[in-house]
């Protein structure tokens, strides 16, 4: 793997007129290529105007993005927008003709074949979870260098959702894709992502490869009555239930193992800890912009 940036992104910033605001403000982070990396953070939290930032669809109001061009891109929306009056087969047909050189028919074929639906269907017939996979057909048929998928399996039931999660990421490790994958679903993340970007506020709270952001953290157990021990390290989260602390942290200095009992989190609840407390500091792990906040 290279350290090579596949997004980099300083003081990035968008505003939607004077009454919405800014959804994003500030941002500055650097994804690395070829990795598979998970966006989350709560609904208007800026996640869909990142993604769209990076495909180019999008210009800042600020700041700058570095990104791949849109021959090297593809993009899934939540809407995914197809053609209703085409087939299946004319919609990879018209895949194949805007990327020529590019495109992998067996690739997109099988995507399409795994999901039991006949070529000749027309868009506008199919359920939500087909479409999903003629809209994730098109853009791996496509062979991106980089692929950003927008809440892309939210209206798959769990198997079929898991059968493309394994598809995604074999192709991705066979291809060396980059991956930014937006998704609600923690669990569905933890075992497949391996970079992680939170967005909260329209801000990035966390950002660096998800086995160090997940070690920087630790859950501590201990007496309500020791909470002041606490006072050197960044505390995330607490919560007191009778005499008994709970406490995810960032360590800056031992603790008494005598009076804490310490492990590390999931990534699941890593997560859920930050978004249950949007003001504690954010974190950027590896090398990022002059903008971005360490703690």
């Amino acid at each position: 793997m290279t350290d090579h940036p596949v997004i980099e992104a300083s003081g990035l910033g968008v505003r939607y007129g004077r009454r919405r605001g800014w959804a994003l403000r500030d941002c500055s982070f650097r994804l690395p290529a070829h990795r598979v990396c998970a966006l989350v953070g709560p609904n208007g939290a800026g996640k869909s105007t990142l993604l769209a930032l990076a495909a180019g669809l999008l210009r800042p109001t600020e700041g700058t993005v570095d990104a791949p061009p849109r021959e090297e891109t593809a993009y899934v929306g939540q809407d995914k927008p197809l053609y209703p009056q085409l087939t299946v087969d004319e919609t990879l047909r018209m895949g194949r003709e805007l990327n020529p050189g590019r495109w992998d028919a067996k690739c997109a074929a099988r995507i399409v074949e795994e999901g039991g639906f006949h070529g000749g269907a027309r868009i506008r017939s199919l359920s939500g979870g087909q479409r999903t996979r003629v809209a994730l057909a098109l853009a791996l048929g496509k062979r991106p260098g980089l692929l950003l998928l927008d809440e892309p399996m939210a209206d798959l039931d769990p198997l079929a959702r898991h059968r493309l999660m394994g598809l995604l990421m074999a192709d991705a490790a066979d291809n060396g894709t980059s991956v930014v994958m937006s998704s609600h679903i923690l669990t569905e993340l933890e075992g497949a992502c391996d970079h992680l970007l939170l967005v909260d506020g329209g801000r990035i709270r966390l950002s660096g490869p998800v086995d160090d952001v997940v070690a920087a953290h630790h859950l501590l157990t201990g007496p309500a009555a020791a909470a002041n021990d606490l006072a050197p390290h960044t505390v995330v989260e607490s919560r007191t239930t009778g005499r008994q602390l709970t406490a995810l942290a960032r360590l800056h200095g031992p603790v008494d193992t005598g009076t804490w009992q310490t492990a590390h989190p999931s990534l699941e609840e890593l997560l859920l800890a930050h978004l249950r407390s949007p003001e504690a500091p954010a974190l950027a792990i590896g090398p990022v912009a002059a903008e971005a906040v360490g703690a």
